[in-house]
């Protein structure tokens, strides 16, 4: 399907009907155990596409029954075998991309051209685990004192529970996936009940790249708390990992406490933008479009506050209004649209509550500010100047296509306001100074840093916040190690007796 190809009803449609609608477990696809089921709805129509099973608290641990079933065995195949089945997975999504892109347009709302690059970036983590999974290393060694070895081996947490956001439907389950299949995890995939159709198409993949029954096990729902609640009561189950809101975050923590689980969270994020008088700007707008429009602003590492320095602050505002406001606005399956809804009426009002605070205490309106009539949830881009140090909007996660902009006179007032947040996930730096990107990263409190450059997401590397942003990383060697546990082994010294 190429990128200026025409969607059509009868596309979508036959995408739709090939699709399963069941519950993955222990490698059959079935119904929910009550026979219930939930509707997923198109978020730019309003209208539903697709009705699924609804899992219920026994169909959750009907799951983990398969996942502890298989794990052992799973746990001592080869490190090969799992790398080729990662592979063949890879390769798999590749060649359905059309798929995937579609489908993740229908049920999130974003552009086909967006999605598309998510099923690139989705499927890299695949690619990527699969060279990992032969490179959990440990290491053996002579004691300090020199009378014995110390051997160091890591082995795969246990079954694991997946909790994926709304936001990016592939990205976020192979970010998660993909690791624990390297590590020899079974795993139970809660994908969210907004966006749960790629969840399954991916997880018939992976079936079709020959994964065993009960490895990944899928139980969409409309009630994220009846999975994970008697889930996480279980002794069987060694982990979870979250990606969503820090409140939810926070309250899966103590009930993981309860267990001592291990827990991988990546919650919410604050990102501030910084951009100093030396900046270029012209780079530092095609910076700041990339990292607050991907998505329609709806991402943990969308930039959220515009932190430019006095000097420059009018023109960049003008530059970033007028790309910002030069935006198509239309149904993502519209080759034309470069902007989407957002998912839900509700985050729509959210949105907009924010820009009518931020206007009552203090800021105006450069483009955008209202919301639009008419089917769907639309919501123009919209961009804030003036926007006081104490307003809400600063200090509130928009996820949505809005950019409040403030100015700094310093660059210890920079830090100052780059810190003043909760949050601790991405952030984003203009400058053409190495010194002072140094300087400053060395300063600022976030997890991710990009420098001159909007976008810094990538397999490779690790991909985590500090703060109220979470615990753990994802991506990089980094992502394969939460999935695993260390053993030492004491060995008395073999040569000693020769001595």
């Amino acid at each position: 399907m190429p990128e200026t190809s025409t969607v059509t009803p009868a596309l979508e449609q036959s995408l739709l009907s090939t699709l399963p609608t069941g519950l993955l477990i222990n490698g059959e696809w079935r119904e929910a155990s009550n026979g219930g089921t939930f509707t997923v709805e198109d978020p730019a129509t309003g209208r539903p596409l697709l009705d699924i099973a609804d899992a219920t608290s026994a169909d959750a641990m009907s799951a983990l029954d398969a996942a502890d079933s298989a794990q052992k065995g799973w746990a001592r195949t080869a490190p090969r075998d799992r790398a080729e089945m990662l592979r063949r997975g890879f390769e798999l999504v590749t060649e359905r991309a059309d798929d995937f892109a579609l489908l993740m347009t229908l049920e999130m709302g974003k552009p086909l051209a967006e999605a598309r690059g998510e099923v690139t970036y989705g499927a890299e983590f695949l690619r990527w685990f699969s060279e990992e999974a032969v490179r959990d290393y440990g290491r053996y060694l002579t004691s300090p004192e020199g009378k014995s070895k110390i051997l160091v081996q890591r082995k795969p947490v246990g079954p694991c529970l997946l909790i994926t956001p709304w936001n990016f439907p592939l990205a976020m389950a192979s970010r998660k996936v993909a690791p624990a299949i390297a590590a020899g995890c079974t795993m139970i995939l809660k994908p969210a009940k907004l966006t749960p159709l790629t969840s399954l198409l991916f997880a018939q993949v992976m079936q079709e790249a020959g994964l065993p029954p009960g490895v990944l096990n899928v139980v969409a729902s409309s009630s994220a708390s009846g999975i994970s609640g008697p889930l996480m009561k279980d002794s069987r189950l060694r982990k979870v990992s979250f990606t969503g809101s820090t409140p939810v975050g926070r309250r899966l923590l103590s009930d993981a406490a309860q267990n001592v689980l291990r827990t991988s969270m990546e919650l919410g994020g604050n990102a501030p933008f910084i951009v100093f008088d030396d900046a270029d700007l012209d780079k530092a707008v095609q910076g700041a479009m990339a990292a607050k429009m991907r998505n329609m602003g709806e991402a943990c590492t969308a930039a959220n506050r515009f932190l430019v320095h006095e000097t420059v602050a009018e023109q960049f505002t003008a530059k970033l209004a007028a790309s910002m406001g030069g935006l198509t606005i239309g149904r993502g399956t519209n080759p034309a649209s470069a902007v989407g809804p957002v998912i839900d009426a509700g985050a729509r009002e959210d949105i907009h509550s924010l820009v009518t605070a931020a206007v009552e205490q203090g800021a105006t309106v450069a483009t955008g500010g209202e919301p639009i009539a008419g089917d769907g949830y639309f919501y123009p881009p919209t961009v804030l100047a003036n926007v006081p140090h104490h307003a809400t909007i600063l200090q509130s996660e928009i996820f949505g296509p809005v950019a409040p902009v403030t100015t700094f006179q310093t660059e210890k007032e920079a830090i100052e306001l780059a810190n003043s947040s909760e949050y601790g996930l991405a952030s984003y730096l203009f400058t053409r100074d190495h010194a002072r990107m140094l300087r400053v990263a060395e300063q600022i409190e976030f997890g991710m840093v990009g420098f001159n450059s909007g976008v810094i997401s990538n397999a490779a590397a690790p991909f985590g916040g500090v703060k109220q942003s979470g615990l753990g990383r994802e991506g990089g060697a980094e992502g394969l190690a939460e999935y695993t546990t260390v053993q030492y082994i004491g060995i008395p010294d073999p040569y000693l007796d020769q001595h």
